[in-house]
């Protein structure tokens, strides 16, 4: 039985890039990092804090898939939000505790 090869590109091991991102990327990959910590939420009946401290705390080899889709989106949004602060891009705004809570159960 033989098996073929493909050629892929992918990243040299000492590349960093430096990303354009609008808020509408932004916006996206922050609903995608929402719609898997739902599905986190949904597979395990512990406390959003818990869920949130067990992806965080463990190795990323330890995780299972859904956790680490989410460990990396929460990576890739909180790489964002920090550019976006450095260079004064945030805007400050105010959404009640309740929709919060709505939002996350």
């Amino acid at each position: 039985m033989s098996t073929e090869s493909v050629k892929v590109k992918e990243l040299q091991d000492d590349a960093i890039l430096d990303i354009k991102v609008n808020k509408s990327f932004y916006m996206m990959v922050k609903a995608s990092l929402f719609v898997i910590f739902k599905e986190l939420q949904e597979q395990n009946t512990e406390k959003t804090e818990d869920i949130l401290k067990a992806v965080m705390n463990q190795n990323y080899t330890d995780l299972n898939d859904k956790q680490r889709v989410f460990y990396t989106l929460t990576l890739i949004v909180a790489e964002m939000e920090r550019q976006a602060q450095l260079n004064n891009l945030t805007v400050e705004k105010e959404i009640s505790e309740e929709m919060l809570k709505k939002d996350i159960s």
